[in-house]
């Protein structure tokens, strides 16, 4: 089961009906309910199901530890830094275990230690994003700027909320909590918003994501090595099926609990329109940056130690990224490069500050804008193509054969077409990402579009919907190797 299958949705309209003819305070136990069933039809294998419940309860116990030594720290004259420090980094490592161990094996891959590897480990999925929910959840317990939950239930919904748990947002206990126990009463704006942003979400996976990933699994898993322009062209359609891919799943997410009246916060703020690369790190997968800012950037000394001391913080913490992302020695590479990326940017900013001056041009000017935001998307592919090879190596390899392009010829010559994408999915694809641009510059310059949508006549705005769910419906990708579960961020 996935967010784009039809269980999935029986699943929705279930727990939908469920939950609004509850009782008001009682209507989290549907989602839970519902919580518990994603999961559990998900995975067929017990020994998994077993490991992710009893993540969920060691992490359980061990916030509500954590909250009572809190609570005597602050009781205390003399409280025991010691002790807290200790159980909190206890309790960190035994949460942590089976994201740890996945991590482990994907190294011990690329080393060719063949006798631990990810394929031999049972990980549940979505441990990435709620391991990163298990640490922020524990910190923030072990500082008392959140209360503990003593209720297992309560507890394991916010751990397991179906419409966020494979592939996030991240979000903060003291955010999301709330928001699952209160109860909503039935809005009918709420659920068309929520459903807005589902057909949204549609529009991206199959129009956008599933038709680039045909070229670009031609070029990166074929037989016969690609060069030049046909890899920078993969290099670019890989960039921006991973945005529609993922934003896609945001927007699922976002969609999903809508219709139950809670708010996940956004993931995006289009990043592709950023000027440097720290500004594509405020605008790219915020909710991730976010936590890495306050659960490692910060505690590690932040820019308050000194420069040198500060270059250090924010190379581990994109190591600490690049591990995240993926298992083995290129995910780490790209980690890395991102924080060389960042150096680099800061290292150079005197001379970039002087160009400015010496021109009379201001740097957030238009001119320099427009030459920024395409030398940044460029540096940020380069990143995503080491991402996407299937090593290191090839990664690299791909990456020197864009730099040093001479084949042009294939952008005309018709090759292109043999690729995965006849002439008929190229013209659907190039409108499709005409269309994500205007909708995201209009978002960039005027805000949401779904607001400008909602002023409209009743009528209209079902126009709109019902000629956006037939053209998805039509031009979308389904066939051809369409795989319903492979949403990209899943696998990281």
């Amino acid at each position: 089961m996935n967010y784009v299958t039809s269980y999935y949705y029986v699943l929705i309209a279930i727990v939908f009906i469920l939950y609004y003819a509850l009782p008001l305070k009682i209507r989290w136990l549907a989602l839970l309910a519902g919580s518990l069933a994603f999961y559990l039809l998900l995975w067929q294998k017990r020994t998994v199901v077993l490991l992710f419940f009893l993540t969920i309860l060691i992490s359980c116990l061990c916030g509500i530890v954590l909250g009572r030594l809190s609570d005597r720290s602050r009781r205390s004259l003399k409280p025991d830094k010691i002790l807290r420090r200790f159980a909190l980094i206890l309790s960190l490592i035994l949460c942590s275990l089976p994201f740890l161990a996945a991590k482990a094996a994907g190294f011990a891959c690329d080393f060719h230690f063949d006798f631990l590897s990810s394929q031999s480990l049972l990980i549940p999925l979505g441990c990435s994003f709620y391991t990163m929910q298990i640490i922020a959840y524990l910190v923030d317990v072990s500082k008392g700027s959140v209360t503990p939950q003593y209720n297992i239930l309560k507890y394991t919904l916010f751990l397991t909320f179906f419409p966020q748990v494979l592939q996030g947002p991240i979000p903060r206990y003291d955010d999301l909590e709330p928001q699952l126990l209160q109860g909503h009463r039935f809005d009918h704006r709420e659920v068309f918003r929520g459903m807005e942003l589902i057909v949204w979400g549609w529009f991206l996976k199959f129009m956008i994501a599933e038709k680039a990933k045909l070229f670009v699994n031609a070029v990166f898993d074929g037989t016969e090595a690609a060069e030049g322009f046909t890899v920078l062209l993969a290099g670019i359609l890989y960039s921006l099926q991973l945005y529609a891919d993922f934003l896609a799943c945001t927007t699922f997410s976002q969609g999903v609990a809508g219709l139950f009246g809670i708010h996940l916060a956004g993931n995006f703020d289009h990043p592709y329109f950023a000027a440097s690369i720290k500004d594509f790190w405020r605008r790219w997968h915020q909710s991730l940056s976010l936590w890495l800012r306050d659960y490692i950037y910060i505690p590690l000394g932040g820019n308050r130690k000194g420069k040198a001391r500060k270059y250090l913080n924010l190379m581990i913490t994109f190591a600490v990224s690049g591990i995240w992302h993926g298992n083995g020695v290129k995910f780490l590479f790209w980690g890395l490069l991102h924080g060389v990326y960042q150096l680099v940017g800061e290292w150079t900013r005197p001379v970039k500050t002087r160009i400015y001056n010496r021109l009379a041009m201001p740097e957030n000017s238009r001119p320099w804008k427009w030459i920024r935001i395409p030398c940044t998307f460029f540096f940020v592919m380069l990143g995503w193509v080491i991402l996407r090879a299937s090593s290191l190596k090839q990664g690299l390899s791909m990456v020197r054969s864009i730099l040093t392009a001479q084949n042009a010829r294939v952008l005309t010559d018709g090759s292109l077409l043999t690729m995965g994408l006849d002439g008929k999915d190229w013209n659907v694809l190039i409108v499709s990402l005409a269309a994500l641009f205007a909708v995201s510059y209009l978002q960039e310059k005027r805000g949401l579009i779904r607001d400008l949508i909602a002023r409209q006549h009743l009528l209209v705005r079902w126009v709109i919907y019902l000629a956006a769910i037939t053209g998805i419906a039509v031009f979308g990708t389904y066939g051809q190797g369409y795989d319903a579960g492979a949403f990209i961020y899943e696998g990281f």
